[in-house]
């Protein structure tokens, strides 16, 4: 193969490290930086792209995504790519799509679907799945972690108790199986089901089993009035296992809690002096999603898909699910009580009836009560409904993202569903660089390029990404720091961002222009490589 090379001219390096921008001409060899030099030191050979001032940043890495499912789509998924995004981690939040066993495959798949489109399932083992993604190719690249829910489902099924010793042993082995296959870590959900069956002794017999490098990542047991009692239990799982803690998508919900998100700050910068290993990330939106079945309680969900079908019709259930519903007890995450029937929205379902709307709005819209119409959502669409959940305020959210510590994810739901999902798929780095760097002052330009570069290429030990320099691999975007916006809102999620003029991986030009190039050559990434 001929080598390929690329000059970049007139560039305004952030490099991700977070020092300050400088002015530099750029030269690429086949995958890797060849040289980076004061701007004009370089005779013009009139092959560079003179980028006019431009920013040149590495590419960026978004470290919490749920697009494992993309490389099964028939068309590209060009929701990341074209935001500058060249590394995802996915496999959060508990939701991995193997392993799977044979006993428990039925019930995993039926659950997979209250979240994920249908898929070509043809494995077994995390080898397998990985072998069914390499074939198919991917357009970023791939930092994988297995979930805890699937190894659970894997060992027992949807079951509310603890695992016998056979189950644990089965979750330790396919736990094992899973490292050897190339996952960086394990995470969990403990507010879904059944990761919210597991208590933290379980959990941290598990982490305690990944490589002393693996990562713990964690959708905490509750963000609202749970929250203090959450990291708690995450910093004691991390504690306990002496592996890296990852909190996923740190928030405060609900209003009665806003405010608290300085104290829940304070208890991450405790532990990390301590000497425990911590970090977190955020979106840079007010608003969550997840599955509509999230708003029921724990004891309604155990059992799985027909458990829940069943209760749905039960009139004993639903008068207490009503009970329920009505008061947060904090033994759970009530995102009805945190966020209010007009604030929980139908992003997609299968039928698309109530997509965009909220639970208050089809209420009144069919004439029924509020959670009657819920459960006539549910029920209608077989439990396969995502929510945006509007339960945050932005001084929690500034105060999160201006730390330090902090890196960004989109959390954004898996591709392939339709509807109006949350546009913080298609929208959350540009609205980063634009919202929050040059709009608000949150962060300056260097400092939000490290968090969503250099920062979490060093907490998945992504080796020669996360920052330009000679011999980096050529993973970087090059935008416009005064018209880069993100085009997604709630109305139109869709939308692709501007102001991303072109994105290369290992030297491969795969945005020019704004537009994506058709091209996947995104690769799974391997720890320790």
């Amino acid at each position: 193969m001929p080598t390929r090379t690329h000059r970049i001219r007139n560039a305004t390096l952030i490099d991700g490290t977070g020092d300050p921008a400088r002015h530099v001409d750029i030269g690429i060899t086949d995958d890797r930086i060849d040289w980076i030099r004061p701007a004009g030191a370089t005779p013009d050979d009139g092959d560079a792209l003179d980028v006019d001032g431009r920013c040149v940043a590495p590419g960026f890495i978004d470290v919490h995504s749920h697009a494992d499912n993309a490389p099964f789509l028939d068309s590209d998924d060009t929701a990341k790519i074209l935001q500058g995004v060249t590394t995802e981690v996915v496999g959060n939040c508990g939701f991995s799509l193997a392993p799977l066993t044979m006993e428990h495959e039925a019930q995993f798949q039926r659950y997979s679907r209250r979240l994920f489109p249908e898929l070509p399932w043809s494995w077994s083992t995390t080898a397998e799945y990985f072998d069914a993604l390499d074939e198919r190719g991917y357009v970023t690249n791939y930092v994988p972690l297995v979930g805890h829910h699937t190894l659970r489902i894997a060992a027992m099924g949807m079951a509310d108790r603890d695992p016998d010793a056979e189950e644990r042993a089965t979750m330790r082995r396919l736990l094992d199986e899973a490292v050897e296959a190339g996952v960086f870590g394990l995470s969990t959900g403990l507010i879904y089901p059944p990761g919210q069956f597991a208590g933290s002794e379980e959990i941290a017999e598990l982490v305690a089993g990944l490589p002393e490098d693996g990562i713990y990542a964690t959708h905490m047991r509750g963000e609202g009035s749970q929250l203090r009692s959450s990291l708690e239990e995450a910093i004691g799982v991390a504690r306990a296992s002496g592996r890296p803690l990852q909190v996923s998508h740190l928030k405060v919900a609900g209003r009665s809690n806003w405010g608290g998100m300085s104290w829940a700050l304070e208890m991450l910068d405790n532990a990390r002096s301590e000497g425990l290993s911590v970090s977190h990330d955020v979106y840079p939106y007010t608003a969550g999603s997840t599955m509509l079945t999230a708003t029921l309680p724990p004891w309604f969900q155990d059992g799985g898909d027909a458990e829940v079908l069943r209760r749905l019709a039960d009139p004993g259930s639903l008068s207490r699910l009503e009970e329920d519903l009505n008061h947060d007890d904090g033994t759970w995450e009530n995102q009805v009580v945190g966020a209010g029937w007009d604030g929980i929205v139908v992003a997609s379902s299968p039928s698309h009836r109530h997509d965009g709307q909220s639970i208050a709005a089809i209420a009144a819209d069919l004439g029924l009560e509020p959670l009657d119409a819920l459960v006539e959502v549910l029920r209608n669409e077989s439990l396969r409904v995502s929510m945006i959940v509007h339960s945050m305020q932005e001084p929690d959210l500034e105060r999160a993202m201006a730390h330090p510590s902090t890196m960004i994810g989109s959390d954004g739901l898996p591709p392939g569903t339709g509807g109006k999902p949350h546009p913080r798929g298609q929208g959350t780095f540009p609205r980063v660089l634009s919202r929050y760097v040059r709009d608000r002052g949150t962060l300056d330009l260097e400092q939000a390029v490290h968090k969503m570069t250099g920062l979490p290429a060093k907490t998945f030990g992504l080796s020669g990404r996360g920052i330009l320099a000679e011999g980096s691999i050529a993973d970087l975007v090059v935008f416009d720091a005064n018209s880069v916006n993100d085009g997604a809102t709630y109305a139109a999620p869709t939308t692709p961002p501007s102001g991303i003029d072109l994105v290369m991986q290992a030297g491969w030009v795969v945005v020019r222009d704004g537009g994506y190039q058709d091209e996947r050559v995104g690769r799974r990434l391997t720890p320790r490589q």
